[in-house]
């Protein structure tokens, strides 16, 4: 543990540097916020609440292109390399790189509630402890998705062809940017089977609805179970030189990562309980904006 959390201070003092990492964690979060509120909110303080869990989701899916990035970025400058010298493992060095980067994201996570409170007016802060077990899990999911990519790409530009890939996925494809209920029925179908949807779909119900953790269930669940195969599966491929080459069946071991999801996919396009509870909190902020919430 005490190399663990040594590992985990240096990672932190890293991430400071990385541009890219401070963008996607502080950056981007806080220019959708003043985006979202400003322009799709315009100034009503009872849609704040839908807004930000949307753009607290964009904070917790920041994690997966940070860290996929900063550890090829590692590999390949041979930083890598160095920690191997010290008494470490795969799992301490991938376990220091999640924490680190969740005690980096809380604080902006803090911000926005703050932001949203004291310059937007937030009318209800939502359920505070709901949130906050969402956020750690999905700083967690997206973090562990990130390492697996990394685990599995050669280059830096292997890397960022495969995240904007699934990034664009994640942003437009989930609820994040355009509402779920007015996606095409396809797209709808499609989106069941991304980690950023429950994402999405479980802010939004503990913002909006004040819901608790146990009509949150299969959210979490799925979370969980995705975080703690996607671990695995990055420590299994975690490789410290930058001459060493992902194995042929390293993406046969990366797609075990997302079953959870896919098996929730497959239940949720026979019953639709995402959508309906998006539904449901879409209709409930559309009827209280002044004239109207715009459809992104």
């Amino acid at each position: 543990m005490r190399n663990t959390w040594a590992l985990t201070v240096s990672r932190m003092r890293l991430a400071m540097r990385n541009r890219a990492f401070l963008f996607f964690s502080l950056i981007m979060p806080l220019a959708f916020l003043f985006i979202y509120a400003g322009i799709f909110g315009r100034g009503n303080s009872q849609a704040m609440p839908y807004l930000l869990a949307e753009v607290l989701a964009l904070t917790v899916m920041g994690s997966f292109w940070g860290l996929s990035v900063q550890l090829v970025t590692f590999r390949e400058q041979g930083i890598l390399r160095r920690f191997r010298l010290a008494p470490i493992g795969a799992a301490e060095m991938l376990a220091s790189s999640i924490i680190s980067n969740y005690i980096l994201t809380i604080p902006t996570v803090i911000i926005e509630f703050y932001l949203a409170r004291q310059i937007f007016h937030m009318s209800s802060m939502g359920n505070l402890m709901g949130v906050f077990v969402l956020v750690t899990l999905g700083i967690a999911t997206f973090a562990t998705l990130g390492l697996v990519i990394a685990s599995v790409t050669n280059t830096m530009q292997e890397t960022q062809i495969i995240n904007q890939i699934i990034w664009f996925a994640f942003l437009f494809l989930s609820g994040v940017t355009v509402p779920l209920p007015i996606l095409p029925k396809l797209v709808q179908k499609f989106s069941y089977f991304l980690p950023a949807t429950y994402l999405v779909s479980g802010l939004q119900q503990t913002m909006v609805d004040h819901a608790g953790l146990s009509e949150l269930g299969l959210d979490v669940a799925s979370m969980l179970g995705c975080t703690l195969i996607a671990f695995l599966v990055s420590t299994q491929l975690f490789r410290w030189e930058p001459e060493a080459k992902a194995p042929r069946r390293a993406k046969l071991w990366a797609a075990a990562a997302v079953i959870p999801f896919l098996l929730l996919g497959i239940w949720e396009n026979g019953h639709n309980h995402v959508l309906a509870h998006a539904m449901s909190d879409f209709q409930t902020i559309e009827r209280s904006s002044s004239p109207e919430l715009p459809t992104r």
